[in-house]
């Protein structure tokens, strides 16, 4: 059974740092589903950061099931997450496949850039 709000994401939209590349992975989702654009710029690298975030009108998320995670842990500074998430789009059921990069900027976990896979 996933983790309630508060448990897994909120206390990170709400300024705790995520302690992994994997829990900043989930929060960003979370994010993403919520359209916490702050949240989402603030854990973006700056090297790749944009200006804003484009959110999918008729966009609703559905889940998330992370598949590969490699370093990101208290002990690395860089790590990737390989994740499948689920969305309706108007309707219609699909599939967001990406390997997402993460380093550490300023001491936190910050997503650095993706590419999607099939």
């Amino acid at each position: 059974m996933p983790a309630a709000y508060g448990e897994c994401c909120g206390r990170f939209h709400a300024g705790q740092p995520a302690p992994s590349a994997e829990a900043l992975m989930r929060s960003r989702y979370a994010a993403f589903a919520v359209e916490d654009e702050a949240y989402l710029l603030r854990t973006w690298h700056p090297t790749t950061r944009p200006a804003r975030v484009e959110f999918e009108r008729g966009m609703r998320w559905t889940g998330l099931e992370i598949e590969e995670v490699s370093g990101g842990s208290p002990f690395h500074t860089t790590g990737t997450v390989t994740f499948r998430a689920g969305y309706a789009h108007r309707g219609e059921p699909g599939e967001l496949r990406e390997r997402s990069r993460f380093t550490r900027h300023e001491g936190a976990w910050v997503y650095v850039d993706g590419v999607v896979t099939t």
